[in-house]
């Protein structure tokens, strides 16, 4: 069965920079739709970003322009780079496919925060 593990959280300032990775084992990540979702306390998990079909991607509106989704089939490794964050990007990020099949990973937090 896959499994996925996020890292690359951490606490930036507003307008400052991050790169997540998520990494599967188990099975070639090629073979599934990833995507990227996040959470806050007390609130729903989100879809922030995701591949769609071939390398067709989509963004939540919020997040458009400045996060990128992308991946390397080589190292099953799936990325979201995030840049010009703001404090209400803050939250823990996980990434599966949509609809959410895989079991879930415990997440990365991000925090941004001056």
């Amino acid at each position: 069965q896959v499994q996925v593990v996020e890292s690359g959280g951490g606490l930036v300032q507003p307008g400052g920079s991050l790169r997540l990775s998520c990494v599967a084992s188990g099975s070639a990540l090629r073979f599934y739709p990833m995507n990227w979702y996040r959470q806050e306390p007390g609130k729903q998990r989100e879809l922030v970003a995701g591949f769609t079909s071939g390398r067709n991607t989509n963004y939540l509106d919020s997040v458009k322009g400045r996060f990128t989704i992308s991946r390397d089939n080589a190292k099953n490794t799936l990325y979201l780079q995030m840049d010009s964050l703001r404090p209400e990007d803050t939250a823990v990020y996980y990434c599966n496919t949509n609809p959410p099949l895989l079991p879930w990973g415990q997440g990365t937090q991000v925090t941004v925060s001056s």
